[in-house]
C-alpha cells in the first residue's frame, strides 16, 4: 500500500499542516481523525487498514489531514470567537488547499468525507455546508452540536457549523445527491447525536441511513468495521 507524507505552509492557518495519503490512485477519501487528533492517528489505530482492500485495488485514496481541534474548540486559553473563527480557517483550508486539488480524481469531481468520534463531525460538517463536492458522508459515532465549545457565545459562525442548527434551513439540490451514512450504535456515547441529526434529515426528506450497531463502544473496534462496509456503498464503474 502506497503512503506519501505531505507538509505544507497553510496560508488559511497560517501554520504547517501535515497529510497522509494512502493508495496510487482511485476515489479521493478525506477521513479526519478524532478530537485533536494527528494526521497518522487513522493510520495508527488500523482504520485505513481496514480499507486496505479497496486501496490496493486501486479504488480509492485516503487523505488523513491533521485536525486543528486544539488550536479552536478545544483551546480555553482564547475567547469563543476566536475559537470560531480558528475553525472557518480549518474548514477552508480543508476546502481550497485540499479538496478542490483532489476532487477531479473522480468524473463526478467529488469527494467522500469520513470520520470517527469528532472526526464524524468535521465530515458531516464539511459535507453540509459544501455539498457541491461531496458526494458521500460516512460519520461514525459523530456528534454534531458545537454549542458546549462557546460557553454561549452568540454568532452567525457557531450556528453555521452546527449541523442541528443549519441543516435544516438548507435547500441546495446537491444534499438529495449525497450518500449519507450515520453509524452510531446503542451504547454508543453519541448515540442521542445521532439520533437528533436523523430526525432532522427526515424532516427534510433528505435520504440517509441510520446504522445502529448493537453492543458496540465508542471506540476503534466498530469504526473498523463500519467504515470498509461504507466504503463499498461507492460506485466505482
Amino acid at each position: 500500500m502506497k503512503e506519501e507524507y505531505f507538509k505544507w505552509f497553510s496560508p488559511h492557518l497560517q501554520r504547517d499542516v501535515q497529510m497522509l495519503v494512502f493508495g496510487h490512485a482511485g476515489y479521493p477519501v478525506v477521513v479526519f481523525p478524532t478530537s485533536k487528533g494527528s494526521f497518522h492517528e487513522n493510520r495508527d489505530m488500523g482504520l485505513v487498514d481496514s480499507a486496505r482492500w479497496f486501496i490496493d485495488q486501486g479504488l480509492i485514496q485516503i487523505f488523513c489531514p491533521e485536525s486543528n481541534d486544539a488550536q479552536s474548540f478545544y483551546n480555553r486559553n482564547i475567547h469563543p470567537h476566536d475559537r470560531i473563527q480558528q475553525h472557518v480557517a480549518y474548514d477552508k483550508m480543508i476546502c481550497h488547499e485540499i479538496v478542490e486539488r483532489i476532487r477531479f480524481n473522480t468524473p463526478v469531481a467529488k469527494v467522500v468525507m469520513a470520520g470517527g468520534s469528532f472526526g464524524g463531525y468535521h465530515a458531516a460538517n464539511f459535507a453540509f455546508r459544501h455539498p457541491g463536492y461531496v458526494s458521500h458522508m460516512f460519520s461514525m459515532s459523530g456528534a454534531f452540536d458545537i454549542r458546549n465549545f462557546m460557553d454561549g457565545y452568540q454568532h452567525d459562525d457557531v450556528f453555521y457549523n452546527s449541523p442541528l442548527e443549519f441543516l435544516p434551513n438548507l435547500t441546495d439540490y446537491e444534499l438529495w445527491n449525497m450518500d449519507i451514512v450515520l453509524g452510531t450504535s446503542n451504547w454508543d456515547i453519541c448515540f442521542d447525536a445521532n439520533l437528533k441529526l436523523h430526525e432532522v434529515l427526515k424532516a427534510k426528506g433528505l435520504p440517509h441511513w441510520l446504522d445502529v450497531r448493537q453492543n458496540r463502544e465508542h471506540d476503534w473496534p466498530v469504526w473498523k468495521e463500519m467504515f470498509p462496509h461504507y466504503l463499498s456503498r461507492i460506485k466505482f464503474d
